[in-house]
Formats: structure tokens, C-alpha cells, sequence
């Protein structure tokens, strides 16, 4: 993936198994990195082994919340790895009670579908009119396009995606901070002519004054990502009218609850939530369906992102994650629903 961040070819992951006196076990996955969440698998490892971890053995597993407040106090920052502690905290309680975790999280019953976008990094024209049509041809209705290199070249690049795919297709941007104000100005009509649904993170982390003002210039909606980690950010956002949508992330916020959190504020607003990914595999996409299935604001105009599993070229699940016509599906499983194959682990860095 190129992006405004870099390059991401390699998906530096943690993947943490919590064992009850009982003989059950849950799973859970981690994947930040240094330029997105300030982590790195090294630094993941260190903390869950050194400090995470001796705040959770021995406790309740059903006090998920209770436990994560004890993470917060022992460790600050530090989201994915908390992050994956709590997923197998909610996948340990799900097979527990023989339910999924969108049931421990008052989520919605019976089948659930969302609608997935489609991410095409900053390519050149060509290559990414030819990555769209791959992925349109795999029934995706809905696309993201990276941006935030250079004007010229992201109006190309939107440019050729919208050829290649036709009026009726979604297109989104996504600049990950990496526009100034004045560009960003730049690249409204154009953005406007190309039909642009939604703006992601035009402006660097802690602008949200310049997103603010950059909101009043057109009716295009802002998605805040990188600059809303924490709810206090949302907070700052919300009061400070810089967005129109927040994308949360189980990873990126700490855990299931505090995205919940989040997504609670943004409703208390009138603000809508969209399902942001970084590159997960099958078990922390997994949860990012069942977070979907619990938030009554989860937008419906602005499409959804749990597709890391198509972005590795291994699987850490025995099923893949079941995506049909473009949306994400879940049906059922208890706990995260997810067997783990335990071969694809052996190739991998991982911490039990």
C-alpha cells in the first residue's frame, strides 16, 4: 500500500492467545506501526508481555471493561496492543456463553451485511484504473483512492479510477494528512466534478481548525481517521465542528468499548461512523464486523473498510472472512467466530 504515510508492504502483526482456568482460550490480533499508531510489533510484544499482561492474569475475563480501565492506568497510549487483549477478552466471554461477540455488545441478531469500499493505493493512472477494475470485477461498488502525494497527480489518478469504473461507482479520497489547507482548497472542484462522496483526513493529525474551516467550502463530508484515536479527540472534533464522520477502529481506539464510546459520541452530534482498516487478517476483521453489527450510527452513504485479508498473502483463519458482492457478512460463530490456523501462525511472529 503507498500512501501519503509511505509504503506498507509488510504487515508487522501480534497475534495474543488468553487461556481461562476452564480451557478456554480467546484470540486477538494487533497491528500497529510506527507512522499510524506510534507502535511497533517489538514495542507490542514488550508491552503485552511486561505490563499488559500481569494486569489481566488472574482476573475475571467477563470485566472487560473494568479490565481495560486497569490497562489504561498501567500503560498510556500503546492502542493495538490493549487492542488485542480486549478482543480475546470478548471472544473468551463469547465461547463462554456460546454467543457472538455482536450479542455481548448489544448488537443487532440475524445476518448482518456491510457494505465494503475498496482501497487503491497511490499508483499512477493506469495501474490504479487497472486495480479498480480488478476489484469491481470481484462485485465491489464502492472504491477509496489514495491520495495526499501531489495535486496534479491525485486529480490524475481520481481522474482515471472514475473512467474506469463509470458515474454510478463510489469514489472516496483519502489524503492521510497529507494536504495542506491551501490544497486541499485546491482540490474541491475537482473533487466535486469527479463526484467525490467522502474526504478522508485531508489536512495532519491535529488540524482540526483548518478541517473545520475546509468543511464550510463544500458539501462534500470529511471522515476524521488519524486524528480522532481517542475520545477526547472526538470530543475536540465534535466541539470544534471538524468532521462529519468519524472512522473507528477497534485497534486504533483501544479496544471494542472505547470505539463504542466514540461512536456514542459521534450519535449524541448527529455524526455518522465508518469502519476504518489497517491491513488486519481474519481475527481483528472479524471483530470490526461485529463492532459494525453494535453501532446504531454506522453510516450508510459512506462505505465500510474490514478488508485487510484481501491486502495478505497468508490467512490466519480456517474460513475466510465471508464477503459477498462487495459487503462483509456475518452470520453467526460464537465468540469472534473465528478458528485460527495454527500452521499459518507457525510462519509468523506471534506471543501466547
Amino acid at each position: 500500500m503507498i500512501n501519503a504515510l509511505g509504503v506498507h508492504t509488510v504487515t508487522h502483526l501480534v497475534v495474543v492467545a488468553v487461556r481461562t482456568d476452564d480451557g478456554l482460550v480467546g484470540y486477538g490480533e494487533a497491528t500497529g506501526s510506527p507512522t499510524w499508531s506510534g507502535e511497533t510489533q517489538e514495542g507490542m510484544l514488550s508491552v503485552i508481555r511486561q505490563v499488559l499482561s500481569p494486569c489481566l492474569i488472574g482476573q475475571d475475563p467477563f470485566q472487560i471493561r473494568a479490565l481495560t480501565e486497569v490497562m489504561d492506568r498501567a500503560l498510556w497510549g500503546n492502542p493495538f496492543a490493549k487492542a488485542a487483549l480486549e478482543m480475546a477478552l470478548l471472544d473468551i466471554v463469547g465461547k463462554s456463553l456460546h454467543v457472538p461477540v455482536f450479542v455481548l455488545l448489544g448488537g443487532q441478531r440475524g445476518p448482518l451485511e456491510v457494505p465494503l469500499k475498496f482501497s487503491i493505493a497511490a499508483y499512477e493512472p493506469a495501474p490504479a484504473a487497472r486495480a479498480a477494475e480488478f476489484y469491481a470485477a470481484k462485485g465491489f461498488r464502492a472504491v477509496k483512492v489514495k491520495v495526499g502525494m501531489e495535486v496534479r497527480s491525485d486529480i490524475a489518478r481520481i481522474q482515471a479510477v472514475r473512467s474506469a469504473l463509470g458515474d454510478e461507482f463510489r469514489i472516496a479520497v483519502d489524503a492521510n494528512g497529507g494536504w495542506n489547507e491551501s490544497e486541499t482548497v485546491a482540490m474541491l472542484p475537482h473533487l466535486e466534478r469527479l463526484r467525490v462522496n467522502a474526504r478522508e483526513q485531508p489536512l495532519r493529525r491535529a488540524d482540526l481548525r483548518g478541517c473545520a474551516r475546509i468543511r464550510q467550502r463544500t458539501s462534500i463530508p470529511i471522515i476524521l481517521d488519524e486524528s480522532i484515536f481517542t475520545r477526547e479527540e472526538a470530543l475536540e472534533a465534535i466541539r470544534l465542528n471538524a468532521c462529519d464522520l468519524i472512522s473507528i477502529n477497534p485497534g486504533k481506539n483501544g479496544g471494542v468499548w472505547r470505539s463504542l464510546d466514540i461512536a456514542g459520541l459521534g450519535a449524541a452530534a448527529g455524526l455518522e461512523c465508518v469502519i476504518g482498516s489497517n491491513i488486519e487478517t481474519e481475527i481483528a476483521s472479524s471483530c470490526m464486523l461485529h463492532l459494525a453489527a453494535s453501532i446504531p450510527n454506522l453510516s450508510g452513504s459512506v462505505d465500510h473498510e474490514i478488508i485487510g485479508p484481501f491486502y495478505n498473502s497468508r490467512s490466519l483463519g480456517l474460513e475466510p472472512l465471508r464477503i459477498e458482492k462487495g459487503r462483509a457478512v456475518l452470520s453467526g460463530g460464537i465468540g469472534l467466530g473465528v478458528e485460527v490456523d495454527f500452521a499459518s501462525l507457525k510462519h509468523q511472529n506471534s506471543v501466547t
